[in-house]
Parts: structure tokens; sequence; C-alpha cells
């Protein structure tokens, strides 16, 4: 069995945010964050899509309920994770209404 690609949580959002804005298609994002397989985009964007923010945190074969992080974070890491999801979430928001705005004005 082949070694497992460990994408970081910044690398998880970066391709969601840019497959929201829909300026690439999947495989241009897949060539440039250098994902291997589409269907690693498709999981990213279900849990999105699905309000799970916390598996973007997730080490590969972990599954957490929400608010139960690996138990080497602190109290205050889990807050930071929590606060780093919520603006890449508002951030993602953001730019989908001002999409949105532009596509009903023209």
């Amino acid at each position: 069995m082949g070694k497992k690609t460990v994408y970081t949580k910044e690398i998880k959002w970066a391709v969601v945010r840019d497959k929201l804005e829909g300026k690439l298609t999947t495989r241009e994002i897949m060539n440039k964050y250098k994902i291997k397989n589409k269907t690693q985009i498709e999981t990213w964007m279900r849990w999105y899509k699905n309000g799970e923010m916390y598996r973007f945190d997730q080490p590969i074969g972990k599954q957490y309920t929400f608010g139960h992080g690996p138990d080497s974070l602190s109290k205050d890491e889990r807050i930071s994770n929590q606060l780093t999801h919520l603006k890449m979430e508002n951030e993602i928001l953001k730019k989908y209404m001002a999409m949105r705005k532009e596509s009903i004005k023209g």
C-alpha cells in the first residue's frame, strides 16, 4: 500500500475556497495544490457543505466529533482552530455573496 499524502488544513481550505469561487476547474485545482485524486476534493467539499469544519484539522484515520479534537490540543488551541474555521468560512461566504450579486446584475 502506498504512502498517504497528508494535506494541511490551509491547503484543504484553499481548495474549498477555489472550488466555491468557480474560477478554476477541478483539474486545475488538483495541479495547483498537487492533489492526486479528485475524490479528495469532493470529500472536502462534502465536509464543508455538511458544516463539518472540525474535520479539516483531523489527522488521517481519526474521526472526532465536533468540539472533540485530539487530546494533545489545549482548550486555547481548539478555540484558535475553531476561530480559523469561522474566519475562512466567513471569507468564503463573502466571496460567494459578491459573486452571486454580480450574476444577478449581469
